[in-house]
């Protein structure tokens, strides 16, 4: 029997990861500082977008798990009742074992494995497979040849390839699995993890709906919008998808866009430096084919050549039109228009919704951003702005429904990607406390075993000297009695 390269490379993670020595926390930050010598060495090869939007997010990251990997691995106490007062009772964080990492084409540096790996793996202590996409030929190209000479190459092993590739990745066992992608590939993955019961983080595609209120200041709403839609040419998964608002101001809004895009990518966004192509033919024809049944406001204009889509604006578009069937993920953006903020939430609320984005200047209690909050459900919501929730390390970045499950980020990736071990540890000494549970028993046992179970001991460190003196002079009476 001859093993396939993605066997081996399953095979060579969990024997690396058998030897234990991804468990040291110093050699995991050694790790992680050697993933930081990576970026900064090519950071010098990337334009200053990529920097942005995906470098300095891996350093962040990076930093942040150094700073407090000790502290979040320690064993973490936990509240005890009275019949556990005397015992050691924590949660010990462990890793979870070999973890396959599906990444995306979009961010290759930042969503596809890199900075992922930086804390999905490393930081939490397990070891990895990662698969980066074959729509970056370049940048996996890239891993595989020069990770290995920065981090453990038989801890954490880079898997080029297509679709053959995954697939016979996914015919193995792993002990997680992280996918980055549409959802109709998450679900192809989750049903290959159920025949291992392996768990699984999704981070997948949605409609992330954004209300502008009449009563907003529109101008600088439709500036971040426009930024939020049109960075990487609108192929960004938090990215505004499309827009809800009254009729009143759909002109306003249309022209404020159109103004912020002359104003990030000139007159002409074709030979802006800044403004992206969309990935792919494929990618771009299905784009344009979403075009089909709506009416163009702004934009429009394309070059199937250079896949080039000019940053575009629906007007007036149908809940039933093609582009409302499914992720754009790309450079249009639909403006609905609705009746106010009630039907704003009621059609929000009959789709999944990735993130939601709404812009008003009321923030009191009853006011419009409040109403979303309370009345809505996604992945995130932000008020006055988009994409900028993910550079706070200390929020979870994850999906609901169909756009995912599981979250990342910080301490979330960390307990995400870590088994949390249940530990109680018992004297064998004040045996007389346990005939409560022993049979033969009693109505008396019975209650006894009330109280001692159903009151908490959350206390200071006199509170609990104080409580154990006395539970021991309890235990003594009971001692006595029992005699």
């Amino acid at each position: 029997f001859r093993m396939s390269r993605e066997q081996q490379a399953v095979a060579q993670a969990r024997k690396a990861f058998e030897t234990g020595r991804s468990k040291s926390l110093d050699y995991r930050i050694f790790q992680l500082q050697n993933l930081t010598g990576f970026s900064r060495r090519n950071k010098r090869r990337s334009e200053v977008g990529t920097q942005l939007y995906e470098t300095l997010g891996l350093e962040g990251e990076v930093n942040l798990a150094i700073k407090n990997l000790k502290s979040w691995a320690a064993p973490r106490p936990v509240e005890k009742n009275l019949l556990t007062i005397a015992d050691t009772v924590y949660i010990r964080p462990e890793p979870l074992g070999v973890v396959l990492i599906i990444g995306a084409w979009n961010y290759p540096g930042l969503i596809n494995p890199i900075i992922i790996f930086s804390f999905t793996l490393i930081f939490p202590g397990n070891a990895a497979i990662i698969k980066p996409s074959e729509v970056c030929v370049h940048t996996a190209k890239v891993m595989e040849e020069f990770l290995p000479a920065y981090i453990d190459k038989e801890l954490y092993t880079v898997v080029t390839g297509g679709v053959a590739e995954t697939q016979e990745l996914l015919r193995q066992r792993f002990d997680h699995i992280f996918y980055t992608g549409n959802s109709m590939v998450g679900k192809i993955i989750m049903e290959a993890a159920a025949k291992h019961l392996t768990p699984v983080t999704l981070e997948l595609g949605g409609k992330s709906p954004c209300y502008i209120d009449k009563n907003c200041d529109i101008t600088i709403a439709c500036r971040r919008i426009a930024w939020g839609k049109y960075t990487n040419c609108g192929q960004t998964c938090i990215a505004p998808d499309y827009i809800l608002c009254e009729t009143s101001i759909q002109d306003r809004v249309i022209a404020e866009i159109k103004k912020a895009v002359q104003e990030f990518y000139t007159d002409n966004p074709q030979t802006c430096p800044d403004y992206g192509r969309i990935i792919n033919q494929r990618h771009y024809k299905r784009i344009m084919a979403l075009l089909d049944d709506s009416t163009v406001a702004m934009g429009g204009q394309n070059e199937e050549a250079d896949r080039y889509l000019a940053p575009t604006v629906l007007r007036d578009v149908k809940p039933e039109a093609k582009v409302m069937q499914e992720e754009i993920f790309g450079p249009v953006l639909p403006i609905i228009t609705v009746s106010g903020l009630d039907e704003a939430i009621k059609f929000i609320n009959k789709g999944e919704n990735l993130w939601l984005f709404t812009s008003s200047h009321q923030m009191t209690r009853f006011g419009v951003i409040q109403n979303m909050i309370e009345e809505t459900s996604s992945g995130a919501i932000l008020a006055n702005d988009c994409l900028v929730h993910y550079s706070v390390s200390a929020l979870p970045f994850g999906g609901v429904g169909n756009s995912g499950m599981g979250s990342y980020h910080g301490k979330f990736t960390f307990d995400q990607l870590s088994h949390q071990r249940s530990c109680l540890i018992k004297k064998l000494k004040m045996e007389g406390v346990n005939t409560m549970r022993y049979p033969p028993h009693t109505p008396t046992k019975l209650s006894r075993a009330r109280f001692f179970i159903l009151k908490c001991a959350n206390l200071g460190w006199i509170g609990r000297m104080m409580m154990l003196a006395t539970l021991v002079v309890v235990l003594i009476v009971l001692c006595l009695i029992l005699k």
